[in-house]
């Protein structure tokens, strides 16, 4: 491949992640807008990263988080979906297919959990620094228990959901969407 075709391909890839970040930020928006499907948007909008880490790879998928979240952090007026998004729903796709890669499938969850941990915390912890009041109304003991129980079904559920999407996407539309 001559430079002047790489610079063409760097071009066309970095052109492809600024629309991905400009669909992701709307999408965000919209989940600001309706506060109902908050978790859903951010959910969708982490599917670009997923499309980006199959089919541009390298750093663009990175790339497309990190400016997705600031933008988003900073834009959005309602700041969960871009929370979610940003501590947790926009880089797991990008760690899952990391960790998928090295590890065999137990150390491979056990891994997915330590990172959801991880996110878990940086996520609380955004919400502190955010939206304070929300934390102030999650006072129960038992009802946190209850959620974080509830939030590491959830994530293996989510992490299960991605693994049968990303295949289905491998098998029946790669070839429709395949930008190499």
């Amino acid at each position: 491949m001559s430079s002047m075709e790489k610079k063409a391909l760097q071009t066309k890839h970095m052109v492809i992640s600024a629309m991905l970040c400009a669909v992701g930020v709307i999408l965000l928006m919209l989940g600001s807008l309706f506060t109902v499907v908050d978790l859903s948007v951010a959910v969708v909008a982490s599917l670009l990263c997923i499309w980006a880490v199959i089919e541009i790879g390298g750093f663009y998928p990175w790339l497309i988080w990190i400016v997705t979240s600031v933008l988003a952090l900073l834009l959005v007026p309602q700041k969960s979906p871009a929370l979610y998004y940003a501590f947790f729903l926009g880089y797991y796709p990008i760690v899952k297919e990391k960790i998928e890669r090295k590890f065999a499938l137990t150390l491979a969850i056990v891994c997915k959990l330590a990172v959801f941990h991880v996110s878990l915390l940086l996520m609380l912890l955004g919400m502190k620094l955010f939206v304070p009041a929300m934390l102030a109304s999650l006072a129960w003991n038992w009802f946190l228990l209850v959620l974080y129980v509830a939030s590491i079904v959830a994530f293996l559920v989510y992490d299960y959901a991605l693994t049968k999407l990303i295949s289905g996407y491998l098998a029946k539309l790669r070839r429709h969407f395949k930008l190499k």
